[in-house]
């Protein structure tokens, strides 16, 4: 018998803040399990802006967006998309400007969460993980489809040796029905993923 109740347990395990779960977001030496929802995932490119005249945010931090795009963008394509609130961030070194990075991001049921999430990454590791083993997953005869399985997201290590693995196993006895409800309630609220695209709620069709 467990030491802590169901609800106990999903208290205390690693979780995405809000509705989104990213690879950096798992604490070190842990690891988070979650169900596919949706079998391709939306690609996209993002760079990260920062207010022009340096406002704050409530925790003394520049305040910052991401810009999206659908396909990869010229220096020239970022700079139409500024405006006069915003220009590009900095890289990680401060020493020029931010980077696009390739991202993807797909619908999940977070196992720890119990509830339906948005698998975010920019990791290059992490994305071939998943593109290795999903395309094993169609290959062998072990699962149907690509949503049969869990997937087990796993971090170890800190800073710049940090690395990530990708893995599946059975689905998580007696939670098909949990899925199934959490992930049709989330599509009559309005899901769409391609609103991210724009900044927009993809949970539902009210603006952040």
């Amino acid at each position: 018998m467990p030491f802590l109740s169901k609800e106990g347990s999903a208290a205390i395990a690693p979780r995405a803040t809000g509705g989104y779960l990213n690879p950096g977001s798992v604490p070190t030496g842990s690891s988070v399990r979650f169900a596919l929802l949706q079998t391709t995932p939306l690609e996209y490119h993002e760079v990260w802006l920062q207010d022009s005249e340096g406002k704050l945010n409530d925790n003394g931090k520049v305040i910052k967006k991401p810009l999206r795009f659908a396909f990869p963008p010229t220096d020239e394509d970022i700079e139409a998309e500024l405006g006069t609130q915003w220009i590009r961030g900095l890289n990680f070194n401060g020493d020029g400007p931010a980077p696009v990075k390739f991202n993807i991001a797909v619908a999940i049921y977070n196992h720890d969460a119990q509830a339906v999430q948005i698998f975010a990454s920019d990791k290059p590791s992490v994305n071939r993980d998943l593109d290795k083993e999903t395309q094993l997953v169609e290959k062998e005869d072990d699962y149907d489809t690509v949503l049969s399985p869990d997937w087990i997201l796993s971090k170890e290590g800190v800073g710049l040796s940090t690395e990530y693995s990708v893995r599946t196993a059975p689905r998580k006895k007696g939670t098909d029905k949990d899925i199934s409800e959490a992930w049709e309630a989330a599509q009559e609220a309005g899901f769409d993923i391609e609103r991210l695209l724009t900044n927009g709620n993809p949970f539902s069709e009210e603006k952040k």
